[in-house]
């Protein structure tokens, strides 16, 4: 070995040591460590000790790909994410989730000012990216049992199993409204009606916990088995041009007020920790770029506090036009969303997978020389980290930064199960059930000589499931997770003596020729979310169609539609026996079989239209041109065996 080598690695081991050194060196007056503080004398301290690049790093957001130790400890990454389906291995157990988050957290603490991170994650409908979670019914289910005292208790269930996992924060509720079931996001949404979204912000209070005696409107959350949550996507994003998403919502003031805000009233009072704003656009501006509406209406006149999220589209954006357009235009595009809203980065799999180590240095780098170029004013910085960390301090995550194992046993328990059961059975609307009320054909009997269930959906966890689940767009099969398909349930329903037979698609010999008393018949969309389910026609999915056709013309049936919305089914009715709605139910599905069979009876009511044709969208209650296949509100409703 040279001379010069050896003194080359002593150096750079002298180096990598006075940086060590450095970072461990105690602050004076670090006073935002002390929990005994004043929550705005903990910000203030804190504040005061941070760099430029300190206060922007606590404004970016990683995927968790992403956050080695470099990126950590160079950027000083404040926020660190899941995206859909980003697990660190398939099928891993709670306590390999606490250990990943700790991890990473603990890369945060070895930091100058050792700021802990928050781990976010969509759980949309339960702890949705991990395997063996209870999965819940998707929000346009719940919007049809119109209790919120039942959706608190699922978003307390939601908490509970999220920290279960050693993570912090939860990319929900969505409370769009939403207007055009093409949208492929409308299962998202618990109404097109905003006074039931209204009332299903109860979910708030159950995954932070309630709010102390007096307080209204402050951000809050309980303690180390409550999350924070987060209302998205502000505002409007349920309105847009034939539901297409990240489309334009075209509308008036009144219409904007009146149908999409009034829920974002409700989230800021119940102490919402956070809120995304939307990808869309309010007539041709993009919700990024409206300063009235963020900066006029949320912050100002909504007097909401904490911290504002963008969607990870804004990354791409910022991206592209940093590298597309000229200097000037590129400073302009990334000030001009700064100094609109940006607490943090982005929120889903896209940005951080989008953008890379080398993308994200070129952001970080960019918003720093605006701010030293006074492109950006630092106001506008200093008021962002004071937002993200009033929201850490709030969470206790100083104070408890690390994860234990103690909560474990509550992902996927046997009590949370029971209650996604007794959703499923709230959520399912009964459409049809016989040709007059003398000949019902439900509930079924128990007690049969034969039965036949078919439909794609009736054995397929991941069909009831839906996007969201697992992965991003969802899964086919039953191998995704832990659950009860119909099929299943209605094999543990009925009669020990009561032969089940399950033919997917059977021909119409071979019900004729199977002698059935009755048939079951679940069909209805495939997967998806987001974009990806945008759809011009609400078809269900083949072989759906003639599997009714074939089943129905030769037995009576039921046929139980698992779909995310409300799809062509005109063609159909007259010759089926009885109709359900299900929805997406999750992984409970002894729910769907619980009501089929009589042991609970049917209460929900629509909370969205039925539609007769796609070519009368979108129509919403209230419409001048109304004229449903079945109104909003109208359910069947059946007295328990």
């Amino acid at each position: 070995m040279g001379s010069s080598s050896y003194l080359l690695q002593t150096l750079g081991l002298l180096l990598l040591c006075c940086t060590v050194a450095a970072n461990k060196v105690p602050l004076a007056n670090a006073k935002y460590k002390d929990p005994k503080e004043p929550l705005g004398v903990r910000i203030k301290n804190l504040m005061s000790h941070m760099t430029l690049e300190e206060k922007i790093g606590q404004m970016v957001q990683v995927e968790r790909v992403n956050a080695t130790t470099e990126v950590m400890q160079k950027y000083f990454v404040g926020s660190v994410f899941s995206g859909g389906g980003s697990v660190p291995k398939p099928y891993i157990s709670p306590e390999a989730w606490v250990n990943m988050v700790n991890e990473v957290q603990k890369k945060a603490l070895s930091t100058r000012l050792g700021i802990p991170i928050i781990y976010g994650i969509d759980a949309v409908h339960g702890h949705n990216t991990v395997y063996n979670a209870t999965i819940f019914p998707h929000n346009v289910g719940l919007g049809v049992t119109r209790d919120p005292g039942l959706v608190k208790r699922i978003g307390e269930a939601t908490a509970l199993e999220v920290r279960a996992t050693g993570i912090q924060y939860v990319f929900a509720p969505c409370i769009a409204v939403c207007r055009d079931p093409r949208w492929g996001r409308c299962y998202e949404s618990y109404s097109e009606d905003h006074k039931i979204v209204q009332q299903m912000t109860e979910i708030i209070p159950g995954l932070q916990g309630d709010l102390p005696t007096g307080q209204k409107g402050v951000p809050f959350v309980a303690g180390k088995t409550k999350v924070a949550a987060c209302a998205k996507h502000f505002v409007g994003d349920g309105g847009t041009l034939r539901g297409m998403n990240a489309n334009n919502t075209v509308i008036n003031t009144n219409g904007l007020l009146g149908i999409h805000m009034p829920a974002y009233h409700d989230a800021v009072n119940k102490g919402v920790a956070t809120v995304m704003v939307s990808y869309s656009s309010i007539n041709g501006l993009k919700m990024h770029a409206n300063k009235k509406l963020i900066t006029g209406f949320l912050k100002n006149k909504l007097k909401f506090r904490v911290l504002i999220r963008s969607t990870h589209l804004l990354v791409l954006i910022i991206h592209t036009l940093c590298m597309l357009l000229p200097l000037r235009d590129s400073i302009w595009s990334v000030s001009k969303m700064v100094l609109n809203f940006k607490d943090i980065e982005s929120d889903s799999n896209f940005p951080m997978q989008f953008m890379g180590s080398s993308n994200l240095t070129k952001l970080i780098d960019e918003l720093t020389s605006q701010v030293k170029r006074k492109f950006i004013p630092m106001s506008r910085i200093d008021d962002a980290v004071k937002r993200i960390l009033r929201v850490k301090f709030t969470m206790g995550l100083f104070e408890n930064p690390i994860a234990d194992h103690s909560l474990a046993k509550k992902l996927g328990s046997k009590e949370h199960r029971e209650l996604a059961r007794e959703a499923v059975r709230k959520s399912l609307v009964l459409l049809k059930n016989g040709e007059n009320a003398d000949k019902p054909l439900l509930p079924l009997p128990k007690k049969a000589n034969k039965i036949l269930v078919a439909g794609t959906h009736a054995d397929n966890l991941g069909y009831q499931c839906g996007g969201w689940t697992i992965t991003w767009q969802g899964l086919n099969g039953n191998n995704l997770t832990i659950g009860t398909t119909i099929l299943a349930a209605v094999k543990k329903t009925v009669d020990p003596k009561t032969q089940v037979i399950y033919n997917q698609n059977p021909d119409t010999n071979f019900v004729k020729a199977g002698d059935f008393d009755y048939a079951i018949v679940a069909v209805g969309e495939k997967p998806y979310a987001e974009g990806f389910g945008d759809s011009t026609n609400l078809t269900i999915s083949e072989p759906g169609p003639s599997t009714i056709g074939n089943v129905c013309a030769s037995v009576k049936c039921v046929v139980v539609v698992v779909s995310g919305r409300p799809v062509v089914m005109q063609p159909y009715i007259s010759n089926i026996d009885a109709l359900v709605a299900a929805w997406l139910p999750g992984t409970e599905g002894q729910g769907v079989a619980d009501v089929l069979f009589g042991d609970y009876g049917f209460t929900g009511k629509l909370a969205r239209t039925w539609f007769k044709t796609v070519d009368q969208l979108p129509m919403n209650v209230g419409d001048p041109h109304y004229d449903p296949l079945y109104p909003f509100g109208f359910g069947l409703i059946t007295k328990p065996n």
